[in-house]
């Protein structure tokens, strides 16, 4: 079994910075790739960002492209989101979750975190 523990999460106010954790422990098995997702109450389950195992590709919808960066460590398998100039829409839970594709479909990942609440003031 796997165990995602995301970290980092917290009130910022709008135009400030975050930094997420995603911490993986436990049975991962071959190479796997990392996401982060998001989602705001009464609403579906938002695409932030993939990253391959290579860290080499990354990818993000538009609306994110320029504000978060995603990024990974295998030396502590963890995968990081840095999240810059933050508006109060970006309030929401945001998940990790672990694939075997860099995908942007969340029915493409097999394990998730609990999630961490991102709260962002006006």
């Amino acid at each position: 079994q796997v165990q995602l523990l995301e970290s980092g999460g917290g009130l910022v106010q709008a135009g400030g910075s975050l930094r997420l954790s995603c911490a993986a422990s436990g049975r991962v098995f071959s190479k796997y790739s990392m996401g982060w997702f998001r989602q705001a109450p009464g609403k579906a389950r938002e695409f932030v960002a993939a990253i391959s195992w290579s860290g080499l590709d990354t990818y993000y919808p538009d609306s994110m492209k320029g504000r978060f960066t995603i990024s990974r460590d295998h030396a502590r398998n963890s995968v990081y989101l840095q999240m810059n100039g933050l508006k109060p829409e970006d309030t929401a839970v945001y998940y990790c979750a672990l694939s075997s594709t860099v995908a942007g479909n969340p029915l493409e990942y097999d394990y998730w975190g609990q999630g961490t609440q991102v709260t962002v003031s006006s």
